[in-house]
């Protein structure tokens, strides 16, 4: 008989880990990683590929978690991307 998995139990937050934001549950993946590949046009089937110890169901967790929380994962991302600028800005000043 085949395991059944609780989908809810792939998605974790823990303050320890990548700063509270959203992982896959014990890896420290982020939510926002496999969104931001995913928006890229990478399939979960090419996320996989990329980060060979996730499984397939895994990669469609966090998929579903941004899907459901999308205006988070985004700011996040944005957030994230405005910071890496000052850091490029400030760098090439010096």
């Amino acid at each position: 008989m085949a395991t059944i998995v609780d989908i809810g139990t792939l998605i974790e937050r823990s303050p320890e880990i990548r700063k509270g934001r959203p992982c896959i549950a014990g890896t420290g993946v982020t939510v926002r990683r496999i969104a931001g590949w995913h928006n890229l046009g990478l399939t979960p089937e090419e996320i996989a590929a990329r980060i060979e110890h996730l499984t397939l169901a895994q990669i469609h967790a966090a998929l579903a978690y941004y899907h459901a929380n999308r205006d988070e994962i985004d700011s996040d991302i944005a957030n994230e991307e405005t910071v890496s600028e000052e850091i490029l800005r400030t760098s090439a000043k010096s």
